[in-house]
Formats: structure tokens, sequence, C-alpha cells
């Protein structure tokens, strides 16, 4: 490593393993960042251009495949599959562990903490077949469901959608929890969560989010809490308290104009360990608790809502507490649950 300027650059003998699972997990982070107004603008740009018959004929597939953001989405298996995402998954490096069996006749709405900034480790797990989903839980088909929003620009929405990804609404619920061995995996902390991003804090968004738990007592879909240690260490965010100009200006942005939230965040380059976009490499370790079985009811009261959120929070800590100092984390740390 060589410092100039007070940059860390890396070394230039990398060996080209490294430099490929950097080359991986730098596409998914601009794809992240921006792949869905990427693809929107320049939709809009070959309008004008002699090549305005791609996008028009796109309206037509869009029209007629608008739904499949509710119906599981177009599941590829040989995309998930796809050596890129083993590549991504080798450069953090990212693994799942499994706690208990799940059966394969049942559906389930895994519940997946901490958001972090770009949820990753979800990514990684449950979009893609990088970390042995299929082979860990074999049977089951995993669905990370994301923000309708999402699916509305053009292109992106099928990069989405070719990996099993769907749209976090009643429908998109309804679809996967009617089919056994379908896993509806939800980000429960959602874009408020990822401002309370950073390395070593445990903020959950968590105490008024029981739209997942109605959903799973409404189709007696067993929950499944899961917790992805190293999430929130791969970006640093620049502070950000509760009540600071910057949160507030965040909280406007995310609830009156873009319905998604703008951390301010600070990672490495390419070619340097100091600043950039790119995710630090820092081990993510995802870990799936065991299921809690839920009867079927399809007009829950709100009594037994709050009683079965209760239950799965109480489940949570218990899964972070029982795993944490295998992941580095002191014992003194412990969850806290806001909002």
């Amino acid at each position: 490593m060589t410092k100039i300027l007070g940059i860390d650059f890396a070394p230039l003998n990398i060996p080209l393993s490294r430099r490929i699972q950097t080359l991986c997990a730098l596409q998914w982070v601009l794809t992240f960042l921006f792949g869905g107004f990427g693809c929107l603008f320049l939709s809009i740009y070959l309008l004008f251009t002699r090549f305005y018959w791609i996008p028009v004929l796109y309206i037509g597939w869009y029209l007629y495949d608008r739904g499949s953001a509710e119906t599981g989405g177009h599941y590829v298996k040989r995309i998930r599959n796809s050596v890129v995402w083993k590549k991504m998954a080798e450069y953090y490096p990212a693994s799942l562990y499994k706690t208990a069996e799940l059966d394969p006749t049942k559906s389930y709405i895994f519940g997946l903490h901490p958001h972090g900034i770009m949820q990753t480790n979800g990514f990684l797990s449950f979009a893609t077949d990088a970390t042995g989903f299929s082979q860990k839980f074999p049977g089951l088909v995993s669905h990370l469901v994301i923000l309708a929003g999402q699916f509305q620009f053009p292109f992106y929405r099928d990069y989405l959608l070719t990996s099993g990804m769907a749209s976090v609404s009643k429908k998109s619920f309804h679809w996967i929890c009617n089919r056994p061995g379908h896993c509806a995996c939800v980000v429960v902390g959602g874009a408020e969560e990822a401002l309370e991003s950073q390395p070593g804090v445990f903020n959950l968004v968590l105490m008024k989010r029981k739209g997942f738990i109605k959903q799973a007592l409404i189709h007696g879909a067993s929950l499944v809490p899961v917790f992805g240690f190293g999430e929130n260490e791969l970006y640093d965010q620049i502070h950000n308290p509760e009540g600071s100009f910057l949160r507030k200006l965040q909280l406007f942005l995310m609830h009156k104009i873009f319905g998604f939230s703008l951390p301010v965040i600070k990672g490495r380059g390419v070619f340097n360990y100091t600043f950039g976009l790119m995710h630090y490499r820092r081990p993510l370790n995802t870990v799936v608790g065991k299921p809690i079985e839920v009867e079927k009811n399809e007009n829950p009261s709100q009594e037994e809502i709050d009683s079965l959120h209760a239950r799965y929070t109480e489940e949570l800590k218990d899964l972070f507490e029982s795993n944490k100092t295998k992941y580095g984390i002191e014992e003194s740390v412990h969850l806290n649950f806001i909002g």
C-alpha cells in the first residue's frame, strides 16, 4: 500500500482474482446507485434518436408485463447462479448460515435486519444463490421484496425481476405466501433505517413496523428473523443525529420528494482505500433464525398482531445476542429498537 497526499493507494501487484471480485462488487454498487435513473434517462434520450423504436417497443412490453412485480418476478435460475454474484460474494466475503431446518411445504416471511445502506446481505443471500441458499434450504425459493417504485424504471425493472425480486405490496405477499416453499424476504426497517446505519451501531426501526406481521397472520406464513452481521460496517455515514439539520433534510426528501432516503456515505475507491463509493472489504455473515409458526387468521385483531410482533422482536433479539460475539461484536453491545 502506497500513501500519497494522505490517500492510501492499493498496491499494483494485487492478484487478478481480487481485481475481479472488486469489479463484480463495483458493478452492483453502481447499478444500485444509478441503474434506475440511468435507464430512465437513456430511454428518454433514445426517443429522440434513430433508435426511438427501442423504448417504444419496451412500452408495449411493460404494459404486458407490469404485473410481474406482484407475482414473484421472473425467477431465472441461471442468472441467480451467475459467477458475477459468486465473485461479488467473495469480495467481502459473504456467507449464509442457518440455525434451523425450514419445511419446503410451508411458506415463510423472512424479516431482514439491519437495512444498512444497500442491504447487501439480503441481495446476495436472497436475490442470488451466491451464498448457497438453494443448498442450505433445499426446496425453498426466496423473493427479496422491495419498494414498488423500483419496478417503474424501464429495463432496470427487468434486471431486478430476473432475480425473483418482487414489490413489497399486499398482492405480492398474497402471491408468495400462498405458494408452499416460497419466502418473502422483507427489509423491515426500510429507507428510514438506512439513516441509522453506522459501523458498530445497531438501531433498528421496528416498533411500528407491523405490516409484515399482519401478512404472516393473514396467510399463516411462518416468520423467520434474519440478521446480517457486517451490513452496517460497509460504509461510514456522515454524522446525522436525530434532530440535526442533515437528518431533517434527509427525512423531508425521503417523505416528500423521493420516497427513498439519501444517506451521505463514505467508502473506498477501486484503486484507493481512503474515499469512494465502493463498499469496504469487510465480512458479511447472514444468520437465518428459527421459524415462528403462525396460525392462519384472515382477520387478525390488533391485539393478535401486537402479540406476534412482541414475540418476533424477542426472537430477533435472541438471534443477535447468541451470535454477536462470533462476528466481532462486544458483549456489551445490544440492539436498540426505535421507530
